[in-house]
């Protein structure tokens, strides 16, 4: 890590250039008056404690409350903060992707605004990442949450990790710690926001997670419901198709094409030969027809792989990866 830097400053200038703060830190927020000078307090004693130089960047995704109001106050006198309003509710994964784009620190933290996530776990986090790791997940082992919440969450949650292939518990945890690469290079858009850990370990990064406070909310009410997680799941289905089989479609599409028509194939073959035999007749056999029905699937399914692998052909052979070092 970087030697400790005695400024607490967004930055310190040598010869006339502003250096990049050692971090910075990103809090979309929607409608958080009242928490927001406290949230303030307690991010600065934090970085007080650990003197690095950093930055606060607050988005404000449209609220319609004073939130605005109370950052240009808060901006008055702290120039470590800074604030980005947007015209109206664009969702959290946009507030994220143009924090992530103002980001200018080696590493970066992103939190809540409501007051449950703690900043002092920020040290916390970044010590976790050390030199093995990319991404460090936070984990709300004890949450202050309903029943009506944390059960989805932790079904939500147990479904993900199997699906993706990454032992996570919380993805949903709004503390994460970033060095800056990633969120440079991970592309986060609609609401795939609880996906920055699958889509950061698709792409190279070394992925790990540790246990965080959780906090009761403190002020208002959460602005999620539970038709989240219905989004959730149909957004899982969307980073599963444009990750694992954005460059491989046949993969996916012809593995169920391929099963469909064995089973259709197995049925047709089975009742032929019972016509043969004299044992029944095709005639009254609706079974007969649904083995044809699941040919047919099949052979649908295995022509979209291919006229995928077709669309798909050329953009591989402009493929970019990762890279992670290089030695010339």
């Amino acid at each position: 890590m970087p030697r400790n830097i005695k400024s607490t400053s967004a930055s310190k200038k040598t010869d006339g250039k502003e250096l990049p703060p050692f971090l910075s830190i990103v809090v979309p927020l929607l409608n958080e008056e009242e928490s927001l000078p406290e949230l303030h307090r307690q991010i600065s004693a934090v970085m007080k404690e650990m003197r690095k130089s950093y930055e606060v960047i607050f988005i404000d995704d449209g609220s319609i409350d004073g939130s605005y109001e109370v950052l240009k106050s808060l901006h008055a006198g702290d120039r470590n903060l800074k604030a980005i309003r947007f015209r109206r509710n664009f969702g959290k994964a946009a507030a994220l992707s143009v924090g992530f784009k103002e980001a200018r620190g080696e590493f970066v933290v992103t939190m809540d605004a409501d007051l449950q996530d703690d900043p002092k776990e920020i040290p916390g986090l970044i010590a976790a990442m050390g030199e093995s790791y990319d991404l460090v997940s936070g984990w709300k082992q004890k949450r202050y949450d309903p029943f009506s919440k944390t059960a989805p969450s932790r079904f939500f949650n147990f479904v993900t990790g199997k699906m993706t292939g990454i032992p996570i518990h919380d993805f949903n945890c709004g503390l994460k710690a970033y060095r800056r690469d990633v969120v440079k290079n991970v592309n986060v858009h609609g609401e795939l926001h609880r996906y920055i850990p699958a889509l950061a370990h698709w792409a190279g990064y070394r992925v790990t997670e540790k246990i965080v406070q959780h906090r009761p909310r403190k002020y208002g009410k959460t602005k999620y419901g539970i038709s989240r997680f219905f989004k959730g799941f149909l957004d899982l289905l969307t980073v599963l198709f444009t990750t694992r089989y954005i460059r491989r479609p046949l993969h996916l599409f012809g593995l169920w094409g391929i099963v469909s028509f064995i089973i259709g194939a197995a049925i047709d073959i089975y009742l032929s030969i019972e016509w043969m035999l004299g044992r029944t007749s095709l005639s009254n056999r609706p079974l007969f027809l649904v083995g044809f029905l699941f040919i047919i699937i099949g052979v649908q399914f295995v022509s979209i792989g291919l006229l995928g692998e077709m669309i798909t052909r050329q953009e591989r052979d402009e493929e970019t990866y990762s890279i992670r070092d290089s030695l010339n």
